[in-house]
């Protein structure tokens, strides 16, 4: 037997406006970049006055924090659902890809250009993390280190400067494969995406592979 909603009618309401807020906050972004997103503007879309608006976002901010928080979540899912359905470091690499062309708006609010004058409550930071912890077990999963073995020198700077990787238990040869990987990738999508291979008459997803197979062969040779 299905649990019956807890939620009231007016709390269904204001979800569902919340979310229409967000749906013309994309198509805004869409448009102009979430340097230009504006509630008053959001507002006359909907037909309803600025203050009317204001009642569910205080202010751009709040508004572009529940889009980062979406997009990390979103990342956050693909990638955990990928992990749990037997993907390896390759796998996760093509599950972003296919997460980035998916939308590359949202991709951009995340990792792209930062949005002047914003910045991000720690809690967004909380949900990217879970994303590196979902690399860093692949990244481990592929990685043996001879006990005694002195790491890499980035490797060795990495496992002395490992804050971005919270907790997580990550040897050296881990967070450098890792940081290797979350660099290539992103450089890559981040010029495709941006349309820098427009023109190129070459295809971005077999130098999306290559690159990716490439760091692959460095780390098992």
């Amino acid at each position: 037997m299905a649990k019956p909603d807890a939620t009231t009618p007016r709390e269904r309401y204001r979800a569902q406006v919340r979310t229409e807020i967000k749906e013309h906050a994309w198509e805004q972004i869409a448009t102009a970049g979430a340097s230009a997103l504006s509630l008053n503007a959001i507002a006359k879309r909907m037909g309803v006055s600025g203050p009317a608006l204001y009642r569910y976002f205080a202010g751009r901010d709040e508004l572009i924090t529940e889009l980062i928080r979406d997009g990390y979540r979103s990342l956050a899912d693909t990638l955990r659902t990928a992990a749990a359905d037997g993907a390896d470091l390759s796998g996760l690499a093509h599950a972003l890809r296919g997460w980035a062309l998916e939308d590359p708006h949202r991709y951009f609010l995340l990792y792209g250009t930062p949005v002047p004058g914003y910045h991000a409550p720690d809690d967004t930071t909380a949900i990217s993390s879970e994303i590196m912890a979902t690399l860093l077990d692949a990244c481990a999963a592929l990685t043996t280190e001879v006990q005694g073995t002195p790491a890499a020198p980035f490797a060795a700077h990495l496992e002395a400067h490992r804050a971005w990787a919270g907790d997580h238990p990550a040897p050296p040869a881990a967070l450098h494969l890792a940081m290797s990987f979350w660099t290539r990738m992103h450089g890559v999508l981040s010029l495709e995406l941006a349309g820098h291979f427009t023109g190129m008459r070459f295809e971005p997803a077999r130098l999306f592979a290559a690159e990716l197979d490439d760091l692959l062969r460095q780390r098992s040779a």
